[in-house]
């Protein structure tokens, strides 16, 4: 018997809606998530992988397309994660794991995927990235690019995944975000965009992580006309770095690999 195609997308929708219900207790660490998709089935998908109240890997990925095709890649992505949290420690790895589970069965559709990992216990980090956006690092009033990027999921068998390697410092702020918190236009076509992206965090620097994230999300919504429905999903996890036992200089990122590099 046939099934309506309703009734389809309730049964995705369940299946593909895994977002966390909460973030995780990690010490040190202030933790924000939002999400907002475009439509009840969506391409957007965030996880965190809790090792312990000390590490914690972080996941924002952006399956290309809509619909029920991209809710369900991303309700892979959950089950693939499930299998991976034994290489929670390695960004590469996670990212190169996700790309030989998920080869077979995109069928043409690819992702773009940012993973980072945080040890506040050594006061340490790394990050690597398939085709996504660049992690957000605010430190000491300035706001660094993080970009270590290789191919999008889905492309080749095989791929490498440069890997970043830092210190975590108190009072960092990092934000990792999918395409649609920065693609949004007003009613000229300009584009949401880095810059206007950057000001949102600069003027609330001294909030918290949620009350950024809900900034975030209102000057998006008015940076669009009303007329205008949303065209993607957006996605946004801001990640404080509260006062430790470790406080370390600010250092620079080593990079692991190629195609990694960090920019004001």
């Amino acid at each position: 018997m046939r099934q309506s195609p309703a009734k389809i997308d309730r049964d995705v929708h369940l299946a593909a809606s895994g977002t966390p219900s909460g973030v995780p207790d990690i010490t040190s660490l202030r933790i924000s998530a939002a999400y907002l998709p475009a439509t009840a089935v969506a391409g957007d998908f965030y996880e965190f992988i809790p090792i312990d109240r000390h590490r914690v890997g972080f996941l924002v990925a952006d399956v290309s397309g809509h619909g029920v095709a991209a809710a369900l890649i991303a309700a892979m992505i959950k089950v693939a994660m499930q299998s991976l949290v034994s290489c929670a420690q390695e960004p590469g790895e996670v990212l190169r794991g996700l790309n030989r589970i998920l080869a077979g069965q995109l069928r043409g559709q690819l992702v773009s995927a940012g993973y980072l990992w945080l040890d506040t216990e050594q006061g340490h980090a790394s990050y690597s990235a398939a085709g996504h956006p660049p992690l957000l690092c605010w430190r000491q009033g300035r706001l660094d690019r993080i970009e270590s990027n290789g191919l999008l999921i889905g492309v080749i068998p095989e791929p490498e995944y440069p890997v970043c390697e830092f210190s975590l410092n108190s009072g960092d702020r990092f934000l990792l975000y999918t395409d649609g918190v920065v693609e949004p236009e007003n009613a000229a076509g300009d584009s949401f965009g880095d810059s206007k992206l950057e000001e949102v965090i600069r003027r609330n620097q001294s909030e918290s992580p949620l009350e950024l994230s809900n900034q975030m999300m209102t000057e998006i919504r008015r940076w669009q006309p009303a007329s205008m429905t949303q065209q993607d999903d957006i996605t946004l996890i801001v990640v404080d770095v509260a006062q430790s036992r470790w406080s370390s200089p600010v250092a620079d990122v080593e990079t692991i690999g190629h195609e990694a590099h960090v920019s004001a």
